[in-house]
């Protein structure tokens, strides 16, 4: 079996590195390694993602495939008050994420998961950096989950670089979303901002 960084169990040999961040005004340092999404630095597509959240939030916050935990680290520790859960299949990241979460002082929830398989909902924001190389199947797969795992009113955040099928995928969400909107581009990376319909009150 090939060694990806969305295996559960990676076998790589661990090659530990760190780097530094700055979210918002919150300085941050971040543990990573080897059998790891984007060993030893914040992804520039993660980083387009993060700038493009909402200013302010509160609620329950899912930083799905969370890696080493970049985004759900950055968002626990700027917005205390957010209910930050940190999630993965991959056993190797969820341990750096709950050891860089300990470590930059904040509190966020680790859940090892196939998918949303183990995630218990409902979440007011989901922010994800999807894993493109599993597959359209996989991450069509993790959109559709999250619309099931949103709040009424909640949002989705994702980013796609466009030659990897940003345009295909906002099609899709389309169909599963009420709204559906490119909220950013930079060096073509697009992040998608997906809202889950309100609930009328003939269905409350």
């Amino acid at each position: 079996m090939n060694d990806h960084y969305y295996s559960a169990d990676p076998q790589s040999e661990h090659r530990y590195a760190e780097t530094a961040y700055a979210y918002r005004g919150a300085e941050l340092r971040f543990l990573t390694d080897a059998g790891v999404f984007s060993r030893g630095e914040v992804d520039y597509g993660t980083q387009v993602l993060l700038r493009a959240l909402p200013e302010e939030m509160s609620g329950r916050v899912l930083d799905l495939g969370c890696g080493w935990g970049a985004v759900g680290v950055s968002l626990a520790k700027r917005y205390p008050a957010c209910r930050v859960t940190m999630s993965d299949v991959n056993r190797r990241a969820l341990d750096l994420a709950a050891k860089n979460a300990q470590s930059n002082g904040a509190r966020a929830q680790c859940v090892q998961s196939d998918g949303l398989d183990a995630v218990e909902g409902p979440f007011d924001l989901i922010v994800t950096n999807p894993p493109i190389r599993a597959g359209k199947q996989v991450i069509y797969r993790l959109f559709a989950q999250s619309a099931d795992k949103l709040s009424p009113g909640g949002a989705l955040y994702l980013v796609i670089r466009k030659q990897q099928g940003a345009e295909s995928a906002i099609k899709y969400l389309k169909t599963i979303f009420s709204q559906v909107d490119t909220v950013e581009k930079s060096g073509g990376f697009w992040v998608i901002r997906c809202i889950k319909r309100e609930e009328t009150e003939d269905e409350v």
